[in-house]
């Protein structure tokens, strides 16, 4: 599992030893929070993977780990399975266009980049443990809670007479 490590200035993906072997990389990835644009949580993170791994490994519906380049920029990708994880646009950095990850905290760490954050270096989970969690106002705009609109079913026509 990807451990996310938050603080003031820079968010840091802490890699372990086979993370960083299967992605070919020597450390960690670390982004300057001044460079991140958006934020974006998504059910499966594959959905977000372009190009080719250069250098990278991939096996197919299991794991992409690595950079990945093509057209439209140069991406950091560490995906496993099929899971729900979380999409880092960046403008200006050094090394990446995007990064994408496959995590349980996607919405830890979203809520941990909206605070001003801390001094020091410490989990997303926990500082988005500390953070009020946002609350729509009852009555408010917006879908009711168990998802979609009942339509009406249209009156069945009556049957031919014989």
């Amino acid at each position: 599992m990807v451990t996310l490590l938050l603080d003031s200035t820079r968010l840091e993906v802490a890699l372990s030893k086979v993370e960083r072997a299967l992605s070919f990389r020597k450390g960690n990835v670390l982004i300057e929070r001044s460079t991140i644009k958006k934020v974006q949580l998504t059910e499966d993170a594959w959905m977000w993977l372009r190009g080719v791994p250069d250098p990278g490994t991939h096996l197919w519906g299991i794991a992409a780990m690595g950079t990945w380049k093509s057209a439209g920029g140069t991406d950091f990708a560490l995906i496993r399975r099929h899971r729900a994880g979380v999409v880092i646009d960046l403008e200006g950095h050094d090394e990446f266009d995007r990064v994408i990850l496959t995590t349980r905290h996607g919405l830890a760490l979203v809520q941990a980049l909206q605070l001003d954050g801390e001094a020091e270096l410490a989990e997303v989970t926990e500082i988005a443990a500390t953070a009020p969690v946002p609350v729509q106002p009852e009555g408010g705009a917006g879908p009711k809670p168990g998802g979609k609109k009942k339509k009406p079913r249209p009156a069945p026509s009556p049957a031919p007479a014989t």
